[in-house]
């Protein structure tokens, strides 16, 4: 099976507490779920009838198998899944208090084997040929994983589609001038570049929606989308600017929302769509998963997010 989509970073095991709205000091049992930005978004991808695949390396242990598995289980290809020796598989509990921005305690010491990955790991020929490519900020905050998809960004040429997932967190770096400068630097060789309000400040210098869309094109950029919460999407093109309403829905659990948002955004590049229909199957597909608990388990299929709609 040939990718369509191959995203590449972070993978690992996410254990949701089975009791909500109480710190994790109170939690009593936990549920197992397949997590890790890059993976919940080719997943969400394979959900809506896409080939996809992950770039990434695990530990060599039971979670690295049971990411395998799941990967597959899931139909996501798992031939580009390396293992780390001497590195442990990430674990990532999280804390339902707020269900809305839930807090995460990530286990990746002394380093994630997903940032391990090195240029030898990298099946050039696909990275080169995939119809889309995604890649994440969380990517370049540590080495060899930064030089890595540095090269694979070279190698790709900002060939369309080239998709930057800005992916901020705080605790992955020392400090946001460094996430700047190393996430400044991968946006003058992609094509399409998606994040909210603060990961925008990180990366361009302003939170303000409208303005952080124009400087992003203005880094050649073809497609900028802003995330904006409550007040919907903000999706540009040199042709214009559109904000699309937000879905109002219960929220359960906000973490995978945007994984599902960026699988359906890979659905809809790959689809040829225009970028308002885009963000608007986009949207619906990021507020179901916040209408459910865990994020890989809980990307839509097509016939809810239309269901939606």
């Amino acid at each position: 099976m040939t990718p369509e989509a191959l995203t590449i970073g972070r993978v690992g095991v996410d254990l949701y507490p089975e009791q909500s709205g109480v710190p994790l000091a109170g939690v009593r049992s936990f549920a197992k779920s397949l997590g890790g930005t890059a993976t919940n978004v080719a997943v969400a991808a394979a959900r809506l009838g896409r080939r996809t695949a992950v770039l990434t390396k695990v530990g060599p242990d039971g979670f690295g198998d049971y990411v395998r598995q799941a990967l597959t289980g899931f139909g996501v290809g798992a031939d580009y899944v390396a293992t780390a020796d001497g590195l442990l598989t990430p674990v990532v509990f999280c804390a339902l208090d707020p269900p809305t921005d839930p807090p995460l305690l990530f286990y990746r010491s002394p380093i994630a084997p997903d940032l391990t990955l090195t240029e030898a790991d990298v099946p050039w020929e696909l990275v080169e040929s995939v119809p889309l490519l995604w890649v994440t900020g969380t990517g370049v905050c540590a080495e060899p994983g930064r030089t890595t998809q540095r090269a694979v960004l070279r190698h790709r040429g900002r060939r369309e589609h080239t998709v930057l997932d800005l992916d901020y967190r705080s605790m992955f770096w020392p400090d946001r001038e460094s996430a700047r400068a190393e996430i400044g630097w991968m946006l003058d060789h992609v094509t399409v570049a998606v994040g909210n309000r603060e990961e925008t400040e990180v990366a361009v210098g302003t939170a303000d929606p409208d303005e952080a869309a124009a400087r992003l094109l203005g880094r050649g950029v073809r497609l900028a989308i802003v995330k904006k919460g409550a007040e919907g999407v903000l999706i540009a093109t040199a042709e214009g600017s559109w904000t699309v309403r937000p879905r109002a829905i219960e929220v359960v659990c906000g973490l995978g929302a945007g994984d599902g948002f960026g699988g359906a955004l890979i659905h809809g590049l790959l689809s040829g769509w225009e970028p308002v229909r885009i963000a608007r199957y986009a949207n619906a597909a990021g507020a179901l998963v916040a209408s459910r608990l865990a994020c890989a388990d809980a990307m839509p299929r097509p016939a809810e997010i239309e269901e939606l709609l």
